[in-house]
C-alpha cells in the first residue's frame, strides 16, 4: 500500500492525514487544528510541523494552501494573513518539515481527489469543483486535466468583490442564513460561474457537502449536473497526498 501524508491549509482550520493513494482514503486518524490567528507564515509553519510530526509517516508531503501558488510562490492571501505574500512556501514548509514537500491550492488539490477517486472519476469534458468555506475556492479540468489556480471566488456578484465575501460557508453562518437562504445565495454564485467557465459537471465541495439534501434542490440546473464532492471535507486532503505521489 502506497501511502502520503496530505495536509489541506484552510482559513479556519489545517487537516491532515496519512491517505492510501491506491484506494484514495484516509489510513490515520484525521488530525485536526485551528489555523492560528494571525496565520502568519511562521505560526501557520508551527501548526503543519506539529500535524506532520504527529502523523509520524515517512516520506513526501503534499500540502494544498489557500493561495495562488506559482513555483512554490505565494501570490495572494484571501483567507490567510497577507504577510504569506512573496513567501516561497514550498521551501518554507520544505525546512520546517524537514523533507521533500510537493505545494498546491488548496482547491485544485480537492478537485483533484474528486476527478481521480470521486465524484468526477472518469468524467470527460469541462469540470469545474466549488468549494464552499471560509472563502470559496475552484478548480477546473479539461478531460481530467487541471487548469491551476482559477479562484472563481475573486468574481464579483451583485456588488460584492469578492463574491466569496457573501456567498460562502463562512458567510452563511456569519448573516445567520438557513440552510435554504443560503442555497438561494449558493445557486446565483453557482448560476456565475457556469456563465463564465460553462462546464459539463458542477461538483459542490468544502464542508457544505455533508449538508447537501438541505440546500440541493437550489442548485440544480437543467443546463447542467450538479452533485455533492464524494469525498467531502477530506478531499483536500487526499489530493494533497496524491500530488505528494506524483500525480
Amino acid at each position: 500500500m502506497a501511502t502520503r501524508i496530505g495536509v489541506d491549509v484552510g482559513g479556519s482550520g489545517v487537516k491532515a492525514g496519512v491517505v492510501d493513494i491506491e484506494a484514495g482514503k484516509l489510513v490515520s486518524d484525521r488530525l485536526r487544528v485551528d489555523t492560528p490567528q494571525p496565520s502568519t507564515p511562521p505560526a501557520v509553519v508551527a501548526a503543519v510541523r506539529e500535524l506532520v510530526d504527529r502523523l509520524d509517516e515517512p516520506g513526501t508531503v503534499g500540502i494544498g494552501f489557500p493561495s495562488v501558488i506559482r513555483h512554490g510562490v505565494v501570490y495572494t492571501a484571501n483567507n490567510v494573513d497577507r504577510s504569506w505574500i512573496g513567501v516561497n512556501a514550498l521551501e518554507t514548509f520544505e525546512d520546517a518539515v524537514g523533507r521533500e514537500v510537493r505545494l498546491i491550492n488548496d482547491a485544485d488539490a480537492a478537485g483533484l481527489a474528486e476527478c481521480r477517486y470521486g465524484a468526477a472519476m472518469g468524467v470527460s469534458g469541462v469540470v469545474l469543483v466549488i468549494t464552499f468555506g471560509t472563502g470559496i475556492g475552484s478548480a477546473l479540468f479539461l478531460d481530467g486535466k487541471l487548469m491551476p489556480n482559477t479562484e472563481a471566488g475573486q468574481l464579483e456578484l451583485n456588488g460584492a468583490r469578492p463574491a466569496e465575501i457573501k456567498y460562502s460557508a463562512k458567510a452563511r453562518r456569519k448573516d445567520n442564513l438557513s440552510w435554504d437562504e443560503w442555497g438561494v445565495r449558493a445557486r446565483e454564485f453557482i448560476t456565475l460561474a457556469y456563465e463564465v467557465l460553462n462546464p459539463d459537471l458542477i461538483v459542490i465541495g468544502g464542508g457544505v457537502s455533508k449538508f447537501w439534501d438541505r440546500f440541493a434542490r437550489h442548485v440544480t440546473f437543467d443546463e447542467v449536473p450538479t452533485t455533492p464532492a464524494a469525498l467531502a471535507n477530506n478531499a483536500g486532503i487526499i489530493g494533497a497526498a496524491a500530488v505528494a505521489f506524483g500525480d
